[in-house]
């Protein structure tokens, strides 16, 4: 029941995804292509890093950032939209709809979003690249980033109020997560202690995991569990907001 449900409350937003797939994809897409050719054709036409060209070092980090910021964005401007201005978050209580069914929900509509962006730089990342791989655990790793940055994009929603206060988060958390969590470039240059802190953010295993398995390298099962811990704090803090303010 809670998976039907869940797909009940994803569903409308799904809907509007199909109808305006043209829009979806230039506002998901405009970002990511830009740092691919910039700083892959640009700045990196001829670096080596870790051991591979540019292009193919920064394909999977660009995939993984994009499942952060496509899933948060559309999933935390929603809920925050439907709390704060339309008022209607709260008639889903009124259809039973259960905590866990309406986190989830909302959650698959941002990874619907997100695969979408993500299967296009997916496919163009192997159409430049010869390194890199089509694989099983590639796409479930996406799959799995998506729904977790949405259930981070429901967090924020609950939490703020306004769009000054949604994009003053995006500014102090999304956006430096973006630049500092080796998608662009090699932690091995920063120091210990940054680099230590940087290891606590959720988008630097993602990277990790991303890159091991587009680029056939040794698997970072410690980072998955790390990004299961963090799903699961992500779930749990949404629900605790969810029922306290329904309370």
């Amino acid at each position: 029941m809670i998976l039907a449900d869940s797909f009940r409350v994803a569903w409308i937003d799904i809907r509007f995804i199909r109808r305006n797939l043209p829009v979806v994809l230039v506002t998901s897409l405009v970002a990511p292509l830009l740092y691919m050719f910039v700083f892959g054709y640009g700045l990196g036409r001829d670096l080596t890093v870790e051991g591979l060209d540019y292009i193919s070092f920064m394909v999977p980090g660009i995939v993984a950032m994009t499942t952060l910021t496509a899933c948060f964005n559309n999933v935390a401007t929603k809920v925050m939209l439907q709390r704060t201005y339309y008022q209607s978050f709260d008639e889903l209580f009124l259809c039973s709809i259960s905590p866990s069914s309406i986190i989830l929900g909302k959650a698959f509509s941002g990874m619907v979003r997100g695969l979408i962006s993500c299967t296009v730089l997916y496919a163009l990342g192997m159409l430049v690249s010869d390194d890199l791989q089509l694989s099983l655990g590639a796409v479930i790793l996406i799959v799995f980033s998506c729904l977790m940055y949405g259930l981070l994009g429901v967090v924020s929603g609950m939490l703020a109020n306004s769009h000054l206060t949604l994009n003053m988060f995006t500014s102090l958390v999304i956006l430096p997560m973006t630049f500092l969590c080796g998608t662009i470039f090699s932690l091995d240059s920063l120091g210990g202690g940054i680099q230590t802190a940087i290891g606590l953010l959720p988008l630097t295993h993602t990277t990790d995991c991303m890159r091991a398995a587009m680029l056939g390298q040794d698997f970072p099962w410690v980072s998955l569990l790390i990004l299961l811990a963090w799903s699961a704090v992500f779930f749990l803090a949404s629900r605790h907001l969810i029922v306290r303010g329904r309370a």
